[in-house]
């Protein structure tokens, strides 16, 4: 049977899939960087911001739908994959919207929109899940945790798209 992606491109999917998740193995060995539940830098998120510049949403989707099951598989639990999907998915259909809106520039704009929308989904995950209010007093520390780490992922994936071969697209 033949595949619908062709191997040049399934080979550059699987390889951003696969540093993707590196990262996320990397970020996860550092120590936190506040003491606040919830802060990370989210730095695998350079890889879907870079996907989203070089390819589209559904080869986005599938590089982090990927990068989430993997990651869920290999160290996380049933629970922290609902929050990674949502949030994640969350993050990625603001970014592809932002992606657009900014004529596909500006990606620290277009990463800390993602970063925003990804906490708050999460938040409001966790509120489901809990079903307690007071999760939400989290949200202004998770907004000011976003605009940062999302400027700084947002730059990150800019300055590594200026370094990387046309050959990726």
């Amino acid at each position: 049977m033949k595949s619908k992606i062709p191997l040049q491109k399934l080979t550059k999917l699987a390889l951003l899939t696969a540093v993707s998740l590196m990262i996320y193995v990397l970020e996860s060995l550092l120590p936190p960087i506040v003491p606040i539940p919830g802060i990370k830098l989210g730095l695998a998120n350079i890889i879907t911001l870079i996907t989203l510049a070089c390819f589209d949403l559904k080869e986005a989707a599938m590089v982090l739908l990927c990068r989430i099951l993997l990651a869920g598989f290999f160290f996380g639990q049933a629970l922290s994959l609902l929050y990674s999907l949502a949030g994640g998915f969350c993050c990625l259909l603001i970014m592809t919207l932002f992606h657009r809106l900014l004529s596909k520039g500006y990606l620290p704009i277009t990463s800390v929109m993602g970063a925003l929308s990804h906490n708050i989904a999460q938040l409001l995950v966790a509120l489901a899940v809990t079903g307690v209010p007071g999760i939400l007093a989290y949200l202004p520390f998770l907004l000011i945790s976003a605009i940062i780490t999302g400027t700084f992922t947002g730059l990150c994936a800019h300055f590594t798209l200026k370094a990387l071969p046309g050959q990726l697209r």
